[in-house]
């Protein structure tokens, strides 16, 4: 495997981890944060390969108009839905409502 893609993907899983319960992140958010901001589909890359890990939260993380565009890399479609719902989030034809309030800014809430 590509040590610079592993690099990457790990630095992205530390992101992913800091993600509140019941707060969401998008792709383009983190990528931005690690200043990559091209590179949003690189973090889903990421997101899609961190479901044979624990303790990832992928499920935090949609797309920049709250849309569960990772739902079908989870071992069942409707898992992500599950998840976020049991964490007081809901969602409505896949996509987050009340989205701008829950959504959460790695590059403003750490602060590099």
């Amino acid at each position: 495997m590509d040590t610079n893609k592993t690099n990457f993907f790990e630095l992205v899983y530390q992101v992913v981890r800091l993600i509140p319960p019941g707060r969401v992140s998008t792709y383009g958010a983190i990528a931005a944060y690690l200043g990559t901001k091209g590179s949003a589909r690189m973090v889903g890359w990421a997101m899609n390969a961190s479901h044979k890990q624990a303790g990832i939260p992928a499920h935090r993380v949609v797309n920049r108009e709250g849309l569960l565009t990772g739902k079908n890399h989870f071992s069942d479609p409707e898992a992500m839905q599950r998840l976020l719902e049991k964490e007081g989030i809901m969602v409505e034809s896949d996509r987050i409502k009340d989205f701008a309030r829950l959504f959460w800014d790695p590059a403003e809430h750490l602060k590099i």
